[in-house]
């Protein structure tokens, strides 16, 4: 099973403190959609991120370039047989995320970076992660987990996040492993939110009614900050 998908959306970002997160999630459940992977508590997203051997992805993304990348894998569950392999590409205002769905086997492969084996897909998109991962010497650098609740606005394709318990790992990259040691990141609580071309009034008022600060920090750059320290 290989399946393709591409989006474009402005995403946002904000910092919010527990209590703020819990009223936000009392509004929502009332007001919109949950996403069908919601559990009580949300449920968990892990990312193995790549970069090139000079970290240029996380610099780009700290120097605030406008155009710039992330390389992941992408798991909600470790015992999971199929993972996304996506790209997001920022250019301006817009975040362009282009996912392909492909089988463990060919995930551990690109983990031990046999990147040749994107050739054998016979897709355009896995051609052109095949020629930017080869040619930059694209590595795995750092597995992001946490938890996640998302709620959905079908008539613009808006998806409201709300993310906390932040873990990472630079020393153990075995995306696979359901017990796999990671250590705290933040205690802060990231809230996102993605649409396309315009927030519909009502989503606005709600976002606009809680106490938040915006971010512009991903989740990968925070998670590899203390290396750099």
């Amino acid at each position: 099973m290989i399946d393709q998908n591409v989006i474009t959306r402005v995403e946002k970002k904000y910092e919010i403190n527990v209590f703020t997160a819990m009223s936000l999630k009392n509004i929502l459940c009332k007001t919109l959609v949950q996403d069908s992977y919601n559990k009580d508590d949300g449920y968990m997203v892990r990312s193995l991120y790549f970069d090139t051997l000079y970290n240029n992805d996380y610099f780009d993304k700290e120097d605030g370039l406008e155009y710039r990348r992330k390389i992941r894998l992408r798991t909600y569950d470790p015992k999971a047989q199929f993972l996304k392999l996506e790209l997001k590409q920022k250019e301006g205002e817009y975040q362009h995320k282009y996912s392909l769905t492909i089988p463990k086997s060919i995930a551990q492969r690109l983990i031990e970076g046999h990147y040749e084996v994107l050739k054998e897909l016979n897709n355009d998109f896995a051609d052109r992660l095949y020629t930017i991962m080869q040619t930059n010497l694209y590595r795995p650098k750092c597995i992001v987990e946490y938890n996640r609740l998302a709620y959905i606005v079908k008539e613009n394709n808006t998806r409201i996040t709300i993310d906390s318990d932040l873990k990472s790992s630079e020393s153990n990259i075995d995306i696979f492993n359901p017990s796999l040691s990671l250590n705290p990141v933040t205690s802060k609580t990231i809230l996102e939110v993605k649409y396309n071309n315009f927030l519909l009034s009502y989503v606005k008022d709600i976002i606009d009614s809680v106490n938040k600060s915006q971010t512009s920090a991903s989740k990968y750059c925070m998670s590899r900050f203390i290396s750099y320290l």
